[in-house]
């Protein structure tokens, strides 16, 4: 009786030891990250880079050979609380910016139009039940590619499932056919704000340019993932056994499978037609008007409230709906502020360059094509602690950028670096708050999904450092 009393008792406490341990919030992450920086200004010599402007492209770069030291600025610790300051002051145009379009999106989600076209394209494929994926993959990364849509594809979730289960499939179907292909879109970037917008502003370069070859990376990423989830799909429909939630679907009442189509009404295509000529222009003003951040900002929120009014929104619910959907990007927004401590401190212990000088006279030793892999390597664990692509971005660019410039990479291709690190993890990291939304949304426990999409995941890797030693490769 004791022998057993104390393996109870051992197992409980294994138990909670395992519960005892919770990922500190982001903040706190950032924090201490922050205090390392405020520390190793005490530690790392001092020393700077001569940089100059590039007459062609006005950008400020790095001068190769020209790191000297210079006396040492350590940060003291009653002047780490002015380093977030001084990091949400630098980032404060951005920080609108999320601000700004988190809150147009919402506004144009809360019409309706995406839930109305999602029950549209269902009743439409019934009976050609397998192209409904390849449609909603498609569909979904056209949202994460042009606005950056994450979050906001939670509230399809229960649609996609009952859907996906109504022809045969499971719960993690559904849910990948969002999701999957939202994030297919977001990490291609073709004009997505929160990751290649942001990079390419702190990396000085014009924005959303280079889209050709994130083009052609979207494709490749949609076909991978098309052949990926097909093939789960049809296993699951041969087989119900196969799928690797079958006791979760064993529970699954048989009325969630209905799913009521909603017919299109004048206000859906007054509202469609808003979304098809604002992403018109929006690529017509950064191609021939050199539009930046504000130009943007200011297209989405008028075309969101254009579209809000064609939804018969009232004026107060416009407003309402804008604040909530600031509120669902403030996380993300705030990040951008903290994270840009990092550098300040660095910078102002005068160690950037320094850190700089080190990791550039390590890269250069390996060969060219590892070059870029080791950067994209350390972006992608980087990603395990700053989940956010804008909040990532405004504290590892400062430092890839010029890194970039002292081993011969293009700003363009040190961003394609950035955006491929961040992006393929955010559907496997427990740290990633969108991921963890998605599952509870659809039901589907963390261990199950991690069964099915880390193959994808290392194929998405793989993909990704193709795309960047050929990116590398022709200069891009």
């Amino acid at each position: 009786m004791k022998q057993i009393q104390i393996g109870v008792g051992l197992k409980e406490e294994k138990k909670n030891r395992k519960k005892a341990f919770k990922m500190p919030h982001v903040f706190v992450l950032l924090f201490v990250i922050v205090l390392c920086a405020a520390a190793l200004t005490y530690i790392i010599p001092a020393g700077e880079f001569e940089r100059f402007e590039d007459p062609e492209t006005g950008r400020i770069l790095v001068q190769e050979g020209t790191y000297h030291s210079v006396e040492k600025n350590p940060v003291s610790l009653i002047a780490i609380p002015g380093l977030f300051v001084t990091g949400l002051n630098e980032a404060a145009d951005i920080i609108l910016f999320i601000f700004l379009v988190g809150g147009s999106f919402q506004i144009i989600a809360a019409t309706g139009i995406f839930e109305t076209i999602v029950k549209k394209i269902a009743s439409l494929l019934k009976h050609r039940e397998v192209l409904i994926i390849p449609i909603f993959l498609i569909m979904f990364s056209v949202g994460g590619f042009t606005i950056g849509m994450t979050v906001e594809g939670i509230a399809l979730i229960p649609l996609a499932i009952a859907l996906s289960r109504s022809l045969g499939y499971d719960a993690i179907t559904g849910l990948s056919m969002v999701f999957v292909g939202m994030y297919s879109g977001f990490i291609a970037g073709l004009m997505n704000p929160f990751n290649v917008g942001v990079a390419q502003q702190i990396a000085q370069v014009p924005m959303y340019s280079g889209m050709w070859l994130r083009a052609i990376l979207l494709i490749v990423l949609l076909i991978a993932a098309n052949i990926y989830i097909i093939r789960y799909a049809l296993k699951v429909k041969k087989d119900p056994t196969k799928s690797i939630v079958y006791e979760m679907e064993m529970k699954a009442s048989n009325n969630e499978n209905a799913l009521d189509v909603e017919r299109f009404q004048t206000k859906h295509y007054l509202v469609l037609f808003t979304l098809v000529a604002g992403i018109g222009t929006l690529v017509w003003g950064v191609i021939n008007k050199d539009w930046y951040i504000n130009d943007i900002a200011a297209l989405f929120l008028g075309m969101s409230i254009i579209a809000g009014l064609f939804a018969k929104l009232n004026p107060s619910k416009i407003a309402e709906e804008f604040i909530n959907g600031a509120k669902m990007f403030a996380l993300g927004a705030l990040i951008v502020g903290v994270a840009r401590a990092i550098p300040v401190a660095l910078e102002e212990g005068m160690i950037i360059d320094t850190v700089i000088n080190g990791l550039a006279s390590f890269v250069i030793m390996l060969p060219a094509a590892l070059q870029t892999l080791g950067i994209y390597g350390v972006q992608t664990v980087i990603n395990f602690f700053i989940n956010s692509g804008s909040g990532q971005a405004a504290a590892t660019m400062p430092i890839v950028a010029p890194l970039g410039d002292l081993v011969g990479i293009t700003r363009q291709t040190s961003v394609l670096i950035f955006q491929l690190g961040d992006g393929f993890t955010n559907l496997i990291f427990p740290t990633g708050t969108t991921l963890m939304a998605y599952l509870a949304a659809a039901g589907v426990p963390y261990e199950k999904w991690i069964k099915f999409i880390w193959p994808l995941v290392a194929i998405f890797i793989a993909i990704g450092g193709i795309f960047i030693v050929f990116a590398h490769a022709i200069g891009y």
